[in-house]
């Protein structure tokens, strides 16, 4: 302990200067922070540092949201309070739905989950899949005392992944007495209730020797389905328009022709939702467009008549329960020894449903003597084949058995064709993912000698999921029980099997059919951590600049990293091309990977000046680390800055870093199998025919098509054609290395109570970057640019790339580069109104400067700096928060201003929508406007043990925009806008009470 007001000096103002950098810090909270400090002065470390010194100030900017600033927002969900941040952009969440992982990930400037490390008390958390992601959902979030995000590479300090930086919660270490609380929220439509209880104990032990914390809770959210907002009842066609104007007007969808219903069905032309639809449509594997059509209601074939609506069963908001308990304890063993240990457990269940199965893309060899085909398409079918077989399009041995061997296609052939069927019988396709996670830390730290501590420890923490897969079809049985030609049995002998009849409209399924036809599949996933972790630091009084007073201060570790992943698919989701579940986006092969690494890692301060003129104090900062993988083999990493104070009211901190992450498990252990990405059009297929030329066309040929084949195949499905995933065990990625530099500075002053202002730029700039190329680049790149590296890449069945085993390889490889740039500003103040008590005021406000990647040098770079697409998710240039509280003796109102700025669609992709032959782009979903949301909250302390609370998000019922559905990626663009960036679910209320003794 140091008794000095010197360093009691020091400590207050880090208290402004190493916090000061949020726009969300309570100021009420940071007086009786300086007033303690006055007291009581200890050694202190703050969130990018090990180094624990009196006054620790970071050279890196850091936001603190301290746990009254998170009470105002009454959130349970602490990836919904980092979301409302400028500085973050929403990752995996309750408004993702397809796509979602049933996770929720924080997405640090906009550079990926998986750039953003996420810590407990300066400590890893365990990741809930083979990714290497954090699921939020198991922070105990009445026990955070506050959260802090550095900005920029932190691997100096903590090792691989913190590229964007690091998201630290801090969690209350002496907590005493017992604090209950309940909170419920739900919208004005009435739905999407949440509840939440959480009972909190604490005590410190005997003679003050140490302190134990217990934290339980519960929370359960409820659905909210696309179909209960009216955005998101019908499909809106991002091309053409399609369903807009019935969205406008408050109308139903447009019914297709008459003979051509069935449930959420929509006009072919005038409707908007996928071709899989009811009734099925037929297509000859390879025979082009002539030989695809639609069935009738009465099982007859004519052109194509309708689509089918999926966004109703699709959720707004994801159904999740949750059981989480943390113990925190501490002990001094004696004055220089302290033990201490922290235990999690979390249960967490999340719901994610879309619309029902059918067979998609699939391809079924089917004999034309089966009777359930009527009579009219049985001789539709046979006509079709002969006239494909006459143009060149259809050959025995291909997509045509001529079991007779007339050199006809009859009634006694087989077909290979795509019946695409929405089972519709089957129900809504659901994946329920269940996960239990624990993470236990022991450890000791205290006094080596003198000044000198250490800290060593050991923690373990393990993720079991069981993610359970229902509603879909079993397309190994459906083509079992398309194989008949007595409508009684099947083919293969199986007793069990039953006929099935696709083709007609809705009940020609019945009940005996769905019940063969459909497939229940599971998957489990584990996922294990392991560090080990030895840090001592203190001051090398040789090593002092004289006149200073004050020494280098050092800090020196070693620590041990395991990290293994596990994926076990059952034998269903094994089957190629695409598992034996209909729409189920590919198959799953198991995964068993990990790797090991050890690190050595170094960090120095050194006072250059304190008490000078014009240096009140002067501090260089400096770290090193370097890491053995047996995965890449030996990285190193480092930092170099200085945090000069002028005067005292001014502090001015610069900090250059090179910041590193290994590719995770599912990077370097994922074996090929087949998915589906975003692309805009098949420039090979029909939707393009009038604008193939000589060059494309042989671009076409080389790519796996007849010459009769191109512009003849059906354009992609619903914006997605498939791919060809997984890691290439011949190229696997490296690293990927960042650079990253922030300056700025922070000021305070008296003449307002409490204010500072803080301004600090940031240049985050990533090289070899892991990811995948998108489908749309490497079509991109081979038909536009004639590439044959990437036309290699392309691999067609029949000519098409939406038939299953076809697809275009998206291995996981070290792509060029990707860049975040920009300045991010704080301000906070208070006003006293004297006898009408006190006004806080704080803003933060970030301005990105550029935000672009580049996938490899023959690509064109994407500017994401104020764009939406299918390759950036929404990035607004200019976001902030301002928070306005007004306190009056046991009253508390306090209102939050959100706003975004406008955002246009990707420059290249609306270039390659709306060129000659592109599938156009709607004029009104070009941009979205500036978006602002004002939430309400307010509370009233009731005695000494008794505090309610009350709030309303979006106050004024600001509406999400309109897009459509195809303006971005699957995961974020979803229900015609980004619910996941806007609010979707109209005006929110929420209430609490919380007792505390």
């Amino acid at each position: 302990m140091y008794i000095s007001s010197k360093v009691a000096r020091a400590v207050k103002l880090a208290l402004i200067f190493g916090t000061a950098s949020t726009a969300l810090l309570t100021p009420t909270s940071l007086l009786a922070e300086e007033a303690q400090a006055e007291q009581e002065v200890e050694r202190i470390a703050v969130t990018g540092s090990r180094i624990r010194r009196p006054g620790a100030v970071s050279a890196s900017p850091i936001l603190s949201m301290d746990s009254e600033e998170m009470s105002y927002m009454q959130e349970p969900e602490v990836e919904k309070v980092l979301r409302v941040l400028p500085g973050t952009t929403p990752g995996d969440g309750s408004n993702a739905n397809n796509g979602t992982a049933g996770a929720a990930t924080v997405n640090l400037r906009g550079l990926e989950p998986e750039r953003s490390l996420v810590l407990m008390n300066g400590r890893r958390l365990v990741p809930f899949n083979y990714d290497g992601q954090v699921d939020t959902a198991t922070i105990p979030t009445a026990l955070v005392d506050r959260v802090d995000l550095v900005t920029g590479g932190a691997s100096a300090v903590y090792g691989s992944d913190a590229i964007a930086g690091a998201v630290n919660f801090i969690m209350k270490n002496n907590f005493e007495g017992v604090a209950l609380e309940y909170n419920f929220s739900e919208t004005e439509e009435g739905d999407g209730t949440r509840d939440t209880i959480s009972l909190t104990l604490g005590s410190n032990l005997e003679d003050g020797r140490g302190n134990v914390a217990v934290s339980a809770s519960w929370m359960s959210r409820e659905a909210i389905m696309l179909g209960d907002r009216d955005l998101g009842l019908l499909g809106i066609d991002t091309a053409s328009g399609a369903g807009y104007e019935q969205f406008q007007n408050g109308e139903p969808p447009v019914d297709p022709v008459a003979g051509c219903g069935g449930p959420n069905t929509v006009d072919f032309v005038q409707g908007s939702g996928s071709t899989t639809s009811i009734p099925t449509r037929f297509a000859i594997v390879g025979a082009g467009a002539a030989a695809s059509g639609q069935f009738r209601d009465d099982g007859t074939i004519g052109e194509e008549c309708s689509r089918f609506n999926f966004n109703p069963f699709n959720f707004y908001q994801t159904p999740q329960e949750r059981y989480s308990a943390t113990a925190i304890a501490h002990y001094d063993i004696n004055d220089d020894v302290r033990a201490y240990t922290t235990f999690n457990y979390s249960k967490v269940r999340v719901d994610a449903q879309v619309a029902p199965s059918g067979t998609f893309g699939a391809s079924f060899d089917l004999p034309l003597a089966n009777p359930l085909i009527g009579d009219q398409a049985r001789q539709w079918m046979i006509d079709a084949g002969n006239t494909a077989l006459g143009n060149g399009l259809l050959e025995d041995g291909g997509s045509w058995n001529d079991v007779n061997g007339n050199g006809v296609v009859d009634s006694e052939d087989y077909l290979t064709v795509q019946l695409r069927r929405r089972t519709a019988e089957l129900g809504a396709r659901t994946e329920l993912y269940d996960t239990d996670q624990f993470q236990i830390l022991a450890g000791f730290e205290g006094t080596l000698y003198e000044d000198w501590g250490f800290d060593i420890s050991y923690q373990y923490g393990e993720s079991n999921r069981v993610t359970t897969r229902g509603g879909y079809t079993n397309l190994t049985n459906v083509q079992n029980a398309l194989d008949s030609v007595d409508g009684v049995t099947c083919a293969n002998g199986d007793t069990n099997c039953v006929p099935i009849n696709l083709f007609g409209g809705f009940g020609t399924i019945t009940d005996e059919m769905a019940a063969y036809a459909q497939a229940i599949a599971l998957q489990t996933q584990r996922y294990e951590q392991t560090v080990a972790q030895l840090v001592i630091d203190g001051p090398i009084e040789f090593i002092e600049v004289p006149g200073v007073g004050e020494p280098l201060s050092i800090s020196i570790g070693f620590e041990h990293r395991q990290e293994k992943g596990t994926l076990t698919p059952d034998e269903c989701l094994k089957l190629a091309p695409a598992s034996c579940q209909g729409g189920a986006g590919g198959n799953l092969l198991p995964i068993s990977g990990g790797y090991k690494a050890d690190e050595i890692f170094f960090e120095g301060i050194l006072p250059i000046f304190d008490g000078a003129e014009y240096a009140d104090t002067l501090d260089l900062e400096f770290g090193y680390r370097a890491a053995d993988y047996d995965s890449v083999g030996n990285v190193s990493t480092w930092k170099l800055g200085f945090s000069w104070r002028p005067v005292d009211d001014l502090l001015i901190r610069v900090m250059q870093q090179s910041a590193t992450r290994a590719p995770n498990v599912g990077e370097i252990a994922s074996p090929v199998v087949t998915g589906l990405d975003n692309a805009l059009q098949d420039p090979c297929s029909v939707a393009n025919a009038a604008n193939i030329d000589d060059t494309l066309r042989q671009l076409c040929i080389s790519t796996g098509m007849t010459d009769a084949q191109v512009g003849q195949v059906q354009d992609v499905i619903s914006g997605q054609i498939n791919s060809i995933d997984g890691s290439d065990p011949a190229n696997l990625p490296s690293e990927e290395e960042a650079d990253t530099f922030t300056a700025g500075f922070v000021w305070s002053s008296d003449f307002l109570d409490d204010f500072t202002i803080t301004v600090d730029y940031y240049d985050i700039d990533i090289d070899d970057v892991i990811g995948e190329f998108t489908a749309q680049e490497v079509l991109d790149a081979c038909y536009i640019n004639g590439l044959a590296s990437e036309c290699a890449k392309i691999n067609r069945i029949g000519g098409d790339l939406t038939v299953a085993g076809s697809g275009v390889e998206l291995f996981t490889t070290n792509l060029k580069n990707q860049k975040a740039e920009g300045i991010e500003v704080g301000v906070n103040f208070n006003v006293k109104l004297g006898d009408m008590g006190d006004l806080a005021l704080s803003a933060n406000i970030n301005k990105y400067l550029t935000h672009e990647k580049q996938a490899s040098d023959v690509q064109p770079v994407i500017d994401c700096n104020g764009y939406f697409g299918t390759s950036c998710d929404p990035v607004s240039e200019l976001r902030w928060v301002q928070r306005t509280t007004w306190s009056y003796e046991d009253f508390t109102v306090s209102l939050l201003w959100r706003h975004m700025s406008s955002i246009e669609v990707e420059p290249f992709q609306y270039a390659a929508a709306t060129a000659e032959g592109g599938p156009g782009y709607f004029d009104a979903f070009k941009k979205i406007d500036s978006a602002d949301y004002v939430d309400l909250f307010a509370s009233y302390h009731y005695g000494d043990h008794m505090k309610f609370t009350f709030g309303v998000d979006n106050l004024f019922e600001e509406d999400p925009p309109v897009v459509g559905g195809e303006a971005g990626s699957t995961q974020y663009n979803s229900g015609n806008t980004f619910p996941s960036n806007y609010d979707v679910l109209g005006r929110l209320y929420k209430v609490g009470v919380k007792f505390e003794f």
